[in-house]
């Protein structure tokens, strides 16, 4: 089964849809969690799924070095190996081409990295990127990019052209017909390459498009500015998916210029780093004010933590270095991020998306 997209409810910009795939439907928008190494931090798929994520994704570079894709294709595949029931989304490697730059050889032909792990050289074309995520079984697979850094003109319009021609060679090597592949528009904040790209891309009709190469040193302002006519370049019938961007007050402006799918490390970092989301705004809980603090982290919300515990026992956990706290808070965050994608999916279906984005960002306007 190919990947189906229905598009349910608009207002304004903002849209409600479903994506259909071999391991069930999602709600969009939606907020995916990141388990780079086939494990969201800290987090079992049970916890998971309580707190109610939809997607989870997996990191090609990473996987493909440890424990190799190959292992992972004589044990089922990713969805069997990390015991996830729901559809995954792996990326190509491309975001380690921005973020390895200085252990990374580039050209046309693909990228060389040195390892992280042994100092061993791997070797990343676009077909061997497609072929990795074949063995993986991911529901999504993208195509392998470049993503530059800056937005100097010259590295922007290179990365464009080599981005588009490696889109094509991923879409060649494509073989597994239960896994959509989704195209990775560049362009930093040039509009006009933003729409060469797009172009491009939309005439080899992949199942999806990424917006690739936001928050990697853009202002929020530079970003939002580019954002809402770079997501009007791209079909309207495909889902749309804004990689690496997972602020609140983010994902709140991308919905509200036309994006369906985020996906951030946030939730869990922070997490265990004693940061809690709350629709309130922030807490942290190594501050002293929550000692004796007998409140639940966010009042109203289900998810096992805030059903379970303290704020006063989360402090004490974090004080105490014990591993438990990490776990609570992550836990709670990602419920948080779920919560706030289905509240936005309700508000786009009963035509209120502007007030309820206009509440919350007027809530968290200097605190997150």
């Amino acid at each position: 089964m190919t990947l189906r997209f229905e598009l349910l409810h608009t207002d304004g910009a903002a849209r409600a849809g479903r994506l259909h795939t071999a391991h069930g439907s999602v709600e969009t928008p939606v907020f995916m969690a990141v388990g780079t190494q086939a494990t969201v931090k800290g987090l079992t798929p049970p916890q998971l799924l309580e707190a109610g994520v939809q997607v989870v994704l997996g990191n090609t570079y990473h996987l493909a070095l440890r424990p190799g894709d190959e292992v992972i294709a004589e044990q089922g595949g990713l969805h069997r190996f990390m015991g996830w029931p729901r559809p995954i989304l792996t990326d190509s490697g491309g975001y380690q081409v921005f973020s390895l730059a200085t252990n990374r050889q580039l050209d046309d032909r693909g990228v060389v990295f040195r390892s992280h792990i042994d100092g061993s050289l791997f070797d990343l074309t676009p077909e061997r990127a497609v072929r990795i995520q074949e063995n993986l079984g991911s529901d999504i697979a993208m195509c392998l990019d470049e993503c530059p850094p800056g937005d100097a003109p010259d590295p922007q319009r290179e990365a464009v052209r080599r981005t588009v021609l490696w889109a094509e060679r991923c879409k060649v090597a494509h073989q597994r017909a239960d896994q959509a592949l989704f195209g990775i528009v560049q362009g930093g904040t040039d509009l006009a390459l933003r729409a060469e790209c797009a172009r491009a891309l939309a005439a080899l009709d992949f199942a999806g498009y990424a917006l690739g190469g936001f928050s990697v040193g853009e202002t929020m302002e530079q970003m939002l500015a580019a954002l809402e006519p770079a997501a009007a370049l791209l079909p309207a019938d495909k889902p749309r998916y804004l990689m690496g961007v997972g602020r609140p007050q983010d994902i709140l402006h991308a919905i509200a210029r036309g994006i369906d799918m985020f996906d951030c490390v946030l939730p869990t970092r922070n997490g265990r780093n004693a940061q809690a989301f709350t629709f309130a705004g922030p807490l942290r809980l190594r501050n002293a004010c929550h000692k004796r603090d007998p409140q639940p982290l966010e009042s109203g919300c289900q998810c096992y933590t805030c059903r379970t515990y303290s704020r006063a026992y989360l402090h004490h956990l974090f004080l105490a270095d014990e591993m438990l706290g990490p776990t609570l808070l992550s836990l709670h965050n990602v419920a948080f991020y779920s919560r706030l994608v289905a509240e936005a999916r309700a508000a786009i279906a009963q035509g209120r998306f502007a007030p309820f984005c206009a509440v919350h960002l007027a809530r968290w306007e200097g605190k997150l």
